[in-house]
């Protein structure tokens, strides 16, 4: 079992595991730190930012960089469009991956990037709030793209200029392998890719092993992945959470005893309490409001956004300020709001009692009849441009305030120390998504919400479900990267003076971006059948007490990750048991004297490839095994069988 980690950004996993001739990939998050580096696109022309004037490096004398970089308030920044990091792409072939698992919408955004213009044949799984949420948040940003010129020529010698520019830019990780989000088309193909499951559904995978989501507590649908052969079991935990939220508690009974565990997706947040975030922001808000001004929140359209509707209208009404009207701003909010409300079977168990009653499992229904909660798709939607009044709570996108309603609303306000922006979300450090519109004099508050397991949460959850090994991704691991096992801060994970990491008392393996980790699962047994003219010629006789037996001669064969014990093929002399790899030049005569046509030979880096193109056929030779690609024929595989049993050593 091989583990490869394929994304630099803890919180937006990407892994590959290789068990049982299976590639199969878990999560696709698409990291969005790299879009900080460009100015914000209004969707209301800017004076301000085009006014903006051009940065040039000292001693720097390039036609080509002319009007790629400007500078604000001593910070330089890329004028172009948008461009995110997704997942590496040159340590594991796409088109090569079987299965992709997601295990929540905050992790499938890079899907495109892995099924579009790859090659990409596989199949992917997920539940179905993962499913419609993602797709909202892909849409959403494809529209603000959209609504802000998305098409235009990208900025690119600024990247060949790294050495010269100032930081943070200079600092800029991997920047030529940034790349802009797929248009409405290829999102649409990507998704309808996506087969929808259920919790605890057992879902086969090509014959090798099961895959069952399970919930995780995180987010509405947002499922842990066990991954179980009859003789071994893996577990993938990501965006998992402890709390008391929305969502179906987590599921940590099938959980337990894994050969192998690997955690992701903790709190990107640590020194923060949820609660505390909570309670702050909502007294933010009254203070605010209170002043005469008004509040902004840049939020996804999902998640989080249904708890600060519930809990922000609940405080505002107790604070004597239930007039202030709550407006949210996104091209898919009505679809979000709507859909939130027929999701009863992913919900805790306190919301499911209400959809029975009946009534709606979330609140915003009910603000939205009363009057007090207004959405829209843009803010020059008619209707919301003739109902808009402040001071109000205005909840919109983006929270990297680089493109979206929120971009608009913040230069509107920034002269007005009355209103305030308090950010939530995690994902972005405040500071950096508010530097292109310094000098600012509205009010910030940084209230970020994560309930993702924390370090403490995460120690105890390693204990209590007791895997043979623990994986991590480095930035989780020890500070020098060693299994963490001999710190004395068994609570928080960490130490005075250390960053905070996952302790536990069994073997750690650090995964690492770009690389490959062996795990400690070694394939020992596997399970078979017996076809069911083998097993009646079969004689049975008592050996013992409760044993009977009978001797077989049987072909051993091996399709498509299924094993069966087959009446033995009397064109095939039993050679014995086969011993390292064929002789490729033998392999050729015999593959010629099969009929099979023409091979062609390529070299490759730990042995050779032998393609049969009228027959649709790879044979990817190695040292110590050969692996076999063919789409063709029974008539054709039996050939193959034949050809590689005549030159491979046997003893």
């Amino acid at each position: 079992m091989k583990l490869y980690c394929l994304s630099s950004d803890a919180a937006k996993p990407c892994f590959v595991l290789s068990f049982k001739e299976l590639m199969i990939m878990l999560d696709c998050g698409l990291s969005a730190h790299s879009i900080l580096s460009f100015l914000p696109l209004p969707p209301v022309p800017s004076t301000r930012l085009a006014s903006l004037p051009n940065y040039t490096p000292p001693h720097v004398n390039d036609p080509l960089l002319e009007g790629e970089l400007k500078e604000c308030c001593g910070r330089v920044f890329v004028d172009s469009i948008p461009e995110f990091c997704p997942p590496l792409d040159k340590v594991v072939d796409f088109s090569q991956l079987d299965v992709i698992l997601i295990s929540n919408y905050t992790c499938m955004m890079a899907l495109p990037f892995i099924t579009e213009d790859t090659g990409f044949k596989g199949q992917v799984y997920a539940t179905e709030p993962t499913l419609q949420i993602g797709r909202f948040y892909l849409e959403e940003l494809s529209a603000w793209l959209a609504a802000a010129g998305g098409t235009g020529a990208a900025a690119r010698r600024w990247k060949e200029l790294l050495h010269v520019l100032p930081a943070p830019l200079a600092h800029a990780a991997r920047p030529r392998a940034w790349r802009r989000l797929y248009g409405p088309a290829a999102l649409a193909r990507a998704l309808a890719r996506v087969r929808v499951v259920g919790y605890d559904e057992r879902v086969p995978l090509y014959g090798a092993l099961d895959a069952t989501p399970v919930s995780s507590g995180f987010c509405l649908g947002s499922a842990n992945w066990v991954l179980r052969t009859p003789h071994e079991k893996f577990a993938y935990v990501s965006g998992s959470s402890t709390l008391t939220t929305h969502p179906r508690p987590i599921n940590q009974a099938a959980l337990r005893g894994a050969d192998v565990l690997l955690l992701a997706a903790l709190t990107q947040t640590p020194a923060h309490n949820p609660d505390h975030m909570l309670g702050d922001l909502c007294v933010h808000a009254a203070v605010t409001l209170r002043g005469g001004g008004s509040v902004l929140l840049p939020v996804y359209p999902s998640g989080v956004l249904y708890d600060l509707l519930e809990c922000l209208s609940a405080h505002l009404e107790g604070a004597g300020l239930a007039h202030v009207p709550l407006y949210v701003v996104s091209p898919v909010a009505d679809s979000s709001l709507a859909y939130s409300n027929i999701l009863a079977e992913w919900v805790s168990a306190g919301k499911q009692a209400r959809v029975y009653v009946p009534d709606e499992p979330f609140p915003h229904a009910a603000l939205a009849r009363a009057g007090r909660l207004r959405h829209a798709r843009s803010l020059h939607d008619d209707a919301f441009s003739a109902d808009f009044r402040q001071p109000c709570v205005v909840f919109c996108g983006h929270p990297s305030l680089r493109f979206g309603a929120a971009v608009h609303l913040v230069e509107l306000w920034a002269n007005n120390p009355a209103h305030a922006v308090i950010f939530t979300e995690p994902d972005f450090p405040y500071l950096e998504a508010l530097a292109p519109f310094q000098p600012l004099s509205m009010k910030a508050f940084h209230c970020p919400i994560d309930t993702s397991l924390n370090y403490a949460q995460a120690n105890k959850l390693v204990r209590e479900l007791r895997p043979r090994e623990l994986a991590l991704p480095e930035q989780y691991a020890a500070p020098t990267g060693g299994a963490a096992g001999a710190g004395a801060a068994a609570g928080a994970g960490s130490t005075a003076g250390t960053r905070p990491h996952v302790i536990a008392d069994v073997p750690v393996a650090v995964i690492r971006r770009g690389a490959a980790r062996q795990l400690a699962v070694k394939r020992r047994c596997a399970r078979g059948l017996v076809c069911g003219a083998l097993a009646a010629s079969a004689a049975p006789r008592e050996l013992r007490g409760g044993l009977r037996g009978a001797p077989l001669a049987a072909a051993l064969t091996l399709r498509d990750a299924r094993l069966e014990l087959v009446a033995p093929d009397a064109r095939v002399a039993p050679a014995g048991v086969a011993l390292g790899a064929p002789d490729v030049a033998a392999l050729l005569r015999e593959l010629a004297r099969e009929g099979l046509g023409e091979a062609r030979v390529e070299a490759g880096a730990d042995g050779c490839i032998v393609h049969l193109p009228r027959h649709d056929t790879l044979l990817h030779v190695e040292r110590h095994a050969t692996h076999v690609f063919c789409e063709g024929r029974a008539d054709v595989r039996q050939a193959l069988r034949r050809a590689i049993t005549a030159c491979t050593p046997h003893v």
